[in-house]
């Protein structure tokens, strides 16, 4: 009887240790073919063998501010489901408003320190304007995988902790010359660290201030 529970301790113990260790690190640079970096592209990751029915959740705010005259930030990335917040905390009152299929909305005017929310059903992208300043755009990207990231100013994307396996990776920019301003990635993850360059075409932006 002792050798017995001895055993199945043994057994649970490796159970334990072999799902903790077989996790994958992925890191993504998208850069232009010039060498440029590319910021708030949106990473995301599809695991084949990924659990279903698994909760969505991201560690950054899921807040879409308006800020002189600008979004911030200029990409969100929100899981399936979340609820954005919009606060003004400009002078001057705003009216947000999507005509994108993924969600269509209006926030009709409101003024400084005001804020209302909308809830993301549906995953896609999701295209920002103001009704009153015509420069203010921004994009919400709807995701139904707890595996996204957006490129910082090097063009990095980082992944701790990913399940070994054959993945399917997305990378996505509003201004991406190629279908639905996305490429796509076939990768077999492993334990330890997996590195991808992703090189990617841009159309030239909107001038933005303080975001190109």
């Amino acid at each position: 009887m002792v050798e017995d529970m001895r055993a199945a301790i043994f057994f649970l113990l490796t159970l334990f240790y072999c799902s903790s260790a077989v996790a994958a690190d992925l890191a993504i640079t998208v850069r232009t073919a010039a060498g440029k970096a590319v910021a708030d592209a949106v990473v995301t990751v599809h695991p084949v063998e990924a659990p279903a029915g698994q909760a969505i959740r991201f560690p950054w705010p899921l807040q879409m501010d308006q800020r002189n005259l600008q979004f911030d930030p200029f990409v969100l990335v929100v899981p399936i489901g979340g609820q954005v917040t919009f606060p003004n905390r400009d002078g001057v009152r705003h009216h947000v408003y999507s005509f994108s299929p993924a969600k269509r909305f209006e926030l009709k005017l409101y003024g400084r320190d005001e804020s209302r929310s909308v809830r993301f059903e549906k995953a896609g992208v999701v295209a920002l304007g103001c009704n009153i300043h015509d420069s203010m755009v921004a994009f919400i990207k709807v995701v139904d995988t707890p595996y996204a990231a957006k490129s910082d100013a090097s063009g990095a994307a980082v992944f701790r902790g990913l399940p070994n396996g054959a993945a399917v990776v997305r990378i996505w920019h509003p201004y991406m010359r190629a279908p639905n301003n996305e490429v796509v990635r076939q990768l077999n993850l492993r334990e330890g660290a997996v590195t991808e360059a992703v090189a990617v075409d841009l159309r030239t932006p909107p001038t933005r201030s303080g975001v190109y």
